[in-house]
């Protein structure tokens, strides 16, 4: 296994449309989601599109940790899904305070579905399906945005919202 260099915001590879996996069963797809599981969970992200790491395929890994859990939910392990799908379920909205690997230290506020579908191929090239809401609803429509070239600050309708997160989190008293 190896940790895999992300891009970062103004690469190319971060706002193109990402091409289908043809062959999941492949050595090099498997070494990829390995390398790209290890390198999500060094970085303490919770999830990491392909094209975050240089590779334009539809294609992304996530979890979701305990600590991101609503009450009565389960963890999530690290796992892939393939030529993934997301379709909203409802209209109910949530607003997301997110982060990116590829934008190291900012953050920003993004209306997301407060629900979705999913539906992808797992490394076998099993079909998983599932619904999602909260934090995993959040986390596959970040990750699905990227393999659409589509990074989250072009989600964010209010820009007051956005900056470095150090700053963001700490109240300041008025100057003057």
């Amino acid at each position: 296994m190896a940790l895999l260099k992300i891009a970062r915001m103004g690469h190319p590879v971060l706002i193109q449309e990402a091409q289908p996996v043809e062959n999941v069963h492949s050595l090099a797809i498997r070494q990829l989601v390995s390398d790209m599981i290890e390198t999500m969970l060094d970085s303490r992200g919770a999830g990491l599109a392909a094209p975050q790491v240089y590779k334009s395929l539809r294609l992304f890994v996530y979890h979701v940790p305990e600590l991101r859990c609503a009450e009565g939910e389960s963890p999530i392990p690290p796992r892939v899904l393939i030529n993934p799908e997301i379709t909203p379920i409802g209209d109910d909205r949530m607003l997301c305070t997110e982060g990116c690997l590829s934008l190291p230290l900012l953050r920003g506020v993004v209306p997301r579905h407060a629900a979705v579908a999913y539906r992808g191929l797992d490394l076998d090239g099993t079909v998983i399906s599932g619904e999602a809401r909260g934090f995993h609803a959040n986390v596959l429509q970040h990750e699905f945005d990227h393999l659409n070239g589509v990074l989250y600050t072009m989600r964010i309708e209010d820009f007051a919202s956005f900056g470095f997160a150090d700053e963001l989190a700490t109240p300041r008293e008025s100057e003057g």
